[in-house]
């Protein structure tokens, strides 16, 4: 059963039904291979529609760039997807074990991805009528008509940037893998949510010497409850340094400067762990609005439809820039709710036409 939604943008009126649709490969393309856009892929064969689901990266991309020690906030039950159970041996689950969920979810339900193969644009031929253009690893471009599209691009497209002088160096990321890489290093560790106090947490174990960098006066609050003591307990210890209601002004490949006032701090490695902004480029193609204050797209939140027939969204992208609004275990119905539109406009054609088997 579908859950409710947190009030979205305005809701759109009833639209008509075509009265036929021309011949198509597939009933729907998704556009993104995380947890919610498998969850909304299995709901629409579910559903009887067949469903091809494209990712520019691998399956659950997103999961596979945590940090390779992560447990998640989540209970696993609160994050399985198709209805296959997802059982693990602690409280909560590991990266490792989520990966090897959803390898398990995908094969079980037979869902048809294209592994690293990039959407590149969505071309619409009339209501309910799309052809979706891809550049898989070969580079040679490639098209597939159908009558919905489902844009689940996620949370990692667009990382929140400082908008610094040396932001761009080879040296600076927005991501944090694994800690060893720190090792007998400088480093320095921007923000003060879960990703920053995970990612300082793991270089100083591997031996970094760490400086977090954040605007906010202390560690944010939301920072996971069994971690909070490790770090807080660090931090008063000085194990690991921090500069708080401070920002980096400038970015040098040895050290980086603040705005406080203080000395310089020596950095070989600087995380960016400020956040990122869905990735929204191919409804904006499409020509759907995005809220300006909110960055929440157009859509009608009883469907997750936008403003154009047939063309939907599910997980992250729906909530713009309040992220931390949609997360696998609420963004995992909106495969439901989509799946109903869908099914309640193909109903309606009379026939059910593809251009082949």
């Amino acid at each position: 059963m579908a859950k409710p939604l947190p009030p979205g943008p305005r809701v759109q009126p009833p639209r008509l039904m075509p009265r036929s649709l021309p011949p198509r490969d597939v009933d729907v393309v998704v556009v993104g291979a995380g947890p919610c856009g498998l969850a909304a892929a299995i709901a629409i064969q579910q559903a009887g529609h067949s469903v091809r689901v494209y990712d520019r990266g691998c399956l659950v991309a997103g999961i596979a760039s945590y940090p390779i020690d992560m447990a998640f906030f989540s209970s696993a039950d609160r994050i399985s997807i198709g209805g296959v159970p997802f059982a693990v041996p602690g409280p909560k689950p590991t990266r490792r074990e989520a990966l090897a969920y959803y390898r398990l979810v995908a094969r079980h339900h037979d869902v048809a991805v294209r592994q690293f193969e990039a959407v590149e644009h969505l071309e619409r031929l009339d209501d309910w009528a799309w052809r979706v253009h891809s550049v898989p690893q070969d580079g040679r471009p490639r098209a597939i008509d159908c009558a919905a599209v489902v844009v689940a691009t996620g949370y990692f497209g667009r990382p929140n940037r400082l908008g610094v002088p040396g932001e761009e160096l080879p040296h600076v990321t927005h991501r944090f893998i694994e800690g060893h890489v720190g090792w007998d290093n400088d480093v320095v560790v921007v923000g003060g949510g879960n990703s920053a106090v995970d990612a300082a947490l793991e270089l100083w174990r591997a031996g970094a010497r760490v400086t977090m960098v954040h605007f906010g006066d202390g560690i944010d609050e939301n920072v996971k409850p069994w971690v909070k003591p490790e770090i807080l307990g660090r931090l008063k210890r000085n194990d690991i340094r921090a500069r708080f209601d401070t920002r980096i002004v400038r970015i040098h490949p040895t050290h980086v400067d603040l705005d406080d006032g203080g000395p310089s701090v020596r950095a070989v490695q600087v995380y960016l762990m400020t956040g990122y902004q869905p990735e929204s480029s191919l409804l904006e193609q499409a020509g759907v609005g995005i809220d300006r204050d909110t960055g929440v797209p157009d859509h009608d939140p009883r469907t997750l439809e936008s403003t154009i027939p047939g063309l939907f969204m599910a997980g992250v992208i729906a909530s713009g820039y309040a992220a931390n609004r949609t997360f696998i275990e609420t963004g995992r119905f909106h495969g439901d709710l989509i799946a109903a539109r869908i099914a309640e406009v193909l109903s309606e054609v009379p026939e059910r036409r593809f251009r082949r088997a």
